[in-house]
Formats: structure tokens, sequence, C-alpha cells
């Protein structure tokens, strides 16, 4: 299979931040690239996430026993779990590959292919955002999972035994330390694990915004339409068709998040992928800000101080790509700060509710179509596309131009999935 040459016209689908971080990528290595959103940069995951450069986040949901705290965090008023009953019957297929993973064997091989792409995000996102009207946002920060004890703590003993692994460290705060680290908090939490090299990006909207138009000022193009499918002969996409036309180029690049099911199925590849369904509440113009950014281990959300707003972020819904938002969830994340933070006050209120793709092993998909050698593939990241975006973007951008990487890239195979 031939690689591309930096005379190739690149086609790149999905402005999120994978796709707009891909893009940079291959503009930087001298490729003419056009990104392609049916809605232009940052509409959707990307603008809505917790705005957190996680690189301890390599743990999968899927851990040993989460089967059996499935029941607890589905019907618990206070759990971060959400179902819409009525689309149950259409996401069992994947549930039931989903939860196949939850095992000890599965939870290393996962969690080490995930810390491949995120465990030096604030790195990466430095070195993408350098020179570049969208460095700004980029803030170096602690990030702090906090507990209500060190019992709670050591109940996530797996998860942090593999962190340490990975070459994660943290040191713990306890009781006054913890007030005297950061004073909001009311006392609801006595144990933190503070993790050092970190980071948050202020405003996540604005930042991949700012990403996308110094794309524009280098030359490169936005095209605002919606694949709706390809004309695929000898091997390679001929062309792109869209709701506008259609569309050549001499490589693609799919990164369409949650809707790339049925892009990477025409090409060759049936990925069991769902809509992992994110909610987000603003807090705009509050009394108090936080100090860094926080997990809130116990109700499975961060805390995020952004600009001019705190953004409180997490919960998990599956009710696929179109039903409505649930109203449930919205009311958790302001019920859940309302207890950590009694004295918190603010001006007014935004939410939001995204989809995050989510193959059921949870590792993103990352590479060529079997069926096309001129079509790649990047989405699949779960609630961690920020954080590792710009990686990826880099390891695409070097599968396309065919450089090397130290990386063991058969982890991410579009292929894993259907070997034969």
């Amino acid at each position: 299979m031939s690689k591309a040459t930096t005379k190739d016209h690149i086609g790149v689908t999905g402005a999120g931040i994978v796709g707009v971080s891909t893009a940079i990528r291959l503009q930087r290595a001298g490729y003419t690239v056009t990104l392609i959103d049916k809605e232009g940069p940052a509409a959707g995951a990307s603008y809505g996430n917790g705005g957190v450069l996680a690189s301890c986040a390599s743990i999968p949901v899927t851990v040993p026993g989460v089967i059996k705290k499935a029941p607890k965090l589905l019907f618990s008023k206070d759990g971060p779990l959400f179902l819409k009953y009525r689309y149950l019957p259409k996401l069992l297929p994947w549930l039931t590959k989903y939860l196949s993973y939850a095992n000890t064997s599965d939870l290393h091989r996962i969690a080490a292919a995930i810390h491949g792409v995120v465990g030096d995000s604030l790195t990466e996102h430095q070195q993408l955002a350098k020179g570049t009207i969208a460095e700004k946002w980029i803030k170096p920060c602690d990030y702090l999972y906090m507990y209500e004890d060190r019992a709670a703590f050591e109940e996530d003993k797996i998860a942090w035994d593999l962190r340490e692994s990975f070459g994660i460290e943290w040191t713990e705060l306890k009781d006054k330390a913890l007030g005297d680290y950061d004073p909001i908090f009311s006392g609801k939490f006595k144990y933190a694990a503070n993790l050092k090299g970190h980071g948050r990006i202020n405003d996540p909207g604005r930042y991949i915004n700012d990403l996308a138009t110094h794309f524009v000022d280098h030359g490169g193009k936005i095209e605002k339409s919606e694949i709706t499918g390809f004309e695929i002969d000898n091997g390679k996409v001929q062309w792109l068709e869209t709701n506008s036309g259609k569309l050549s180029f001499d490589q693609i690049a799919i990164c369409t998040g949650a809707w790339s099911g049925p892009l990477a199925k025409a090409l060759g590849v049936k990925v069991p992928l769902e809509s992992e369904r994110g909610y987000h509440v603003e807090l705009w113009e509050p009394n108090m800000m936080p100090r860094a950014t926080y997990m809130d281990a116990g109700g499975k959300y961060v805390i995020t101080p952004m600009d001019g707003r705190i953004r409180l972020a997490g919960i998990v819904e599956f009710g696929g790509l179109k039903l409505e938002p649930s109203k449930k969830p919205f009311d958790l994340l302001l019920r859940n700060v309302k207890k950590t933070m009694p004295d918190l006050t603010w001006k007014h209120t935004e939410t939001w509710m995204g989809h995050r793709p989510a193959p059921a092993d949870s590792i993103p998909v990352i590479g060529r179509s079997p069926k096309a050698q001129n079509a790649w593939f990047a989405f699949g990241h779960q609630h961690i596309g920020l954080t590792s975006g710009p990686k990826t973007g880099r390891i695409l951008s070097q599968m396309i131009d065919g450089s090397k990487s130290n990386l063991d890239l058969a982890q991410y195979s579009p292929m894993r999935f259907n070997p034969d």
C-alpha cells in the first residue's frame, strides 16, 4: 500500500478536537487539507466536555466488579448512570459485548492502550497550540480526585495501582491539609489524591475554534457539509458524497466521533459503537472559584473552573443519538454541587448534552480502512476525546505520512472487531 505524498489533498471529516488536531498535524507535514463538518468546529462533544487534560484517565468504565455495581449506579437517586429504557432493545448487543470486557486481563490491556493516547496530554496540547491564538486557553493545573474518606479511596485501589504502573504520581491530602489547599469545600471530602502535571482548557469551544482559525490562516479550508456516503473504485475512495455535492480527495480521514459507525461500515469496518451521552451544567459568574480541577470520585463528575464560570460535567447515559436529553442528569449535577459547595452562588445556569463515541472495548479506533487504501479512521475516544485528541492527531498524521510511531499501533486497529 502506497503512502500519501505531500502533494496529496487530504479531506478530514469531523471538526472536533481529533479532526482539527489531525488537520493541523497534516498541514504542518506539508499536505493540503480540507476539514469537512456539518456544523463547523467544536459543535459537539469537543465543545461540551469537562475541559480536563486528564493524563491519568486511562481506566475504562469496565473494571472488574462493575456489573455488580451497575444496579446501584442506575437505580440510586444519586447514581451517575442513566438509561433511556425505550432504547434498551437496541443497546443490548453492544452492552453485552461492552460488559464482557469487565475482567482483569482485559482491564490491563485496555488501560495500557488508553494510556498510550492520554499519558502526555498536557504536553501534546501545548505542542499543538504553540504559537497559535489558541494556546492562551491551556492552563496547567493540579487535578484532584476527591473522596469522602480514605476507605473510599481504597475501594478504587485497582485503578490507582494501574495508574502507578504507568508512572502516574500523586500526593495525599487529608482532613485539614485538604481544607487548607482549597477552603471552597465544606468538609464533605476528607481525602484527595492530588495529581500534578495535568491541565485544563478554560473554554473548550473557543479553544478548538481558535485552533481551526489557525488552520485556515495557514491555508486550510473548512467545508460545511454532511458526509452521506462514498464512491469506491479500485480499492480507493474516489468521491465523498455529501448533502451539498461530491468532493474528491487523495486521502480521507474519518474523525466524526459518535457518528462514525455507518461511515466506517461503508468502508469495511463494523465497529460496535454507541453514544455515551454526556451532560454538563455551567454556573456563570460564581461567587467563588475552585483553585484546581476536581473529580468527585463518588459522583463521577468533574468540577472545572473556566473563563467566567464553573463547569460541572460527567454522567453517563445510554439513549442513542436521536432521543431528547433527560432532565435528571442536570438535576443530579446541581444537587451534587450544592452538597459539595453549599456557599456557592451564581448568576445564571446553562446546560448541554452531547454524544461521546464509545466502542465496546473502550479503545479508540485509529488506522486504515481495509476496503479503501486511501481512507483512515480516528474515532471512539469516549469521555477522553479532549484529553487524547492531539496525540491521536499526531498518530493518524504519522500513519498517513508513512512515519514510524513508538506505540504499538495494532491495539488501535479498526480490524480488531472483525479480523476476517
